[in-house]
């Protein structure tokens, strides 16, 4: 193993790590970068116990404010579903955000053209339209990556400037509503077209899909043989294609399903809460996403959790703006987090041991 000479002690790098190791890690790091986050708000004249404890109590402390939670955990759960998949192979896919925006294209075209259809026909053929356009979206860099090993985070990156401007174009122009009022979106769905949601409140049945995708997601990576290849040949593609594993059918078909949960993430956000599509149907859900997986160790289950309170930091940030604060705190608060989260790797992956005499 290679050593790193620190005086009388060295760094060692460790080929296991404990599950109990990462999850203090992991809320270690959270807290961390909340502290540090504070730091910075001390400097702007507040208090910041204040300031977290208004974002409690603005995102978990009503029935309101926990629902509105949930409503942003569900895009921010799929999204993180889709990354973790990828992230699983080493497929770096920061392509989430696009994949999103390419999911809600897809859905947005049948409510808008075939809005006659019964619900339980147009809500499927959405749903499917979801999948296909954000999963395409993800092969544009799959296949350079399959084929000619072209490294796939800054394509698939870009490629998310292309989905939004594409997006634009389409709320701009062709299909721009004539009664909005000059403003950039498509006119509302039909009923058939939009999603049931639970009773009084904006919560989607996409709930149920979030719930599925993860369990289903969990059992393929942790107990089934295409679970065991994703890693073997995230790992070494030598060692994948010495034991007969497909690298290129498994790159094409994990970033595939990777872009295409975030493309049912999209279909969900503007079917079950916009109701139509707009220039802006994500705060960054896909670039958060990221910041979710990593903090979940790629676990679907720990997804979930991790999602809901990055919900809550979501929520909470919308009621900061009413006491003075810009929207953007609530970015430089994930950013925190991320980067104690990446410094944390170092303690996953290496220990601190004395030298022998």
């Amino acid at each position: 193993m290679k050593r790193k000479l620190l005086g009388s002690w060295e760094i060692k790098k460790t080929n296991t790590s404990s599950g109990l190791k990462k999850v203090v890690i992991s809320v270690t790091s959270i807290i961390l970068g909340l502290i540090f986050a504070g730091l910075f708000v001390l400097l702007t004249g507040k208090n910041p116990l204040e300031l977290y404890t208004e974002i409690v109590q603005s995102s978990v402390g009503s029935i309101y404010g926990l629902s509105e939670t949930i409503v942003e955990m569900i895009p921010l759960a799929l999204c993180s579903l889709g990354v973790s998949l990828a992230f699983r192979m080493q497929l770096w896919n920061i392509g989430a955000e696009g994949q999103f925006y390419m999911g809600a294209f897809g859905a947005t075209y049948f409510a808008l053209f075939f809005s006659g259809l019964p619900k339980l026909v147009l809500l499927p053929l959405m749903l499917l339209a979801g999948l296909i356009c954000g999963g395409l979206w993800a092969l544009i860099p799959a296949l350079p990556k399959a084929f000619w090993n072209v490294n796939e985070t800054i394509s698939s990156l870009l490629l998310n400037y292309v989905a939004y401007l594409w997006i634009a174009y389409l709320v701009y122009g062709p299909w721009k509503d004539p009664k909005g009022n000059n403003f950039p979106l498509t006119k509302p769905f039909s009923d058939n077209g939009t999603i049931p949601v639970f009773g009084n409140t904006r919560i989607s049945y996409a709930l149920f899909l979030m719930f599925i995708i993860a369990v289903i997601l969990f059992f393929i990576l942790k107990h089934s043989k295409w679970g065991y290849e994703i890693r073997v040949s995230g790992s070494s593609r030598k060692a994948a294609d010495y034991a007969g594993m497909s690298y290129i059918k498994n790159v094409l078909l994990v970033m595939f399903l990777s872009g295409s949960i975030s493309g049912i993430a999209g279909m969900a956000e503007v079917s079950g809460v916009l109701h139509r599509l707009q220039q802006t149907i994500s705060p960054g859900y896909g670039y958060t996403a990221i910041l979710i997986a990593l903090l979940a160790r790629l676990n679907p289950i720990s997804i979930l959790l991790v999602s809901f309170l990055m919900g809550g930091l979501l929520v909470g940030g919308y009621s900061l703006q009413t006491s003075g604060f810009p929207s953007s705190m609530v970015s430089m608060f994930q950013g925190s987090i991320l980067f104690f989260v990446l410094a944390g790797e170092m303690f996953n992956n290496y220990r601190l041991v004395r030298k022998k005499a």
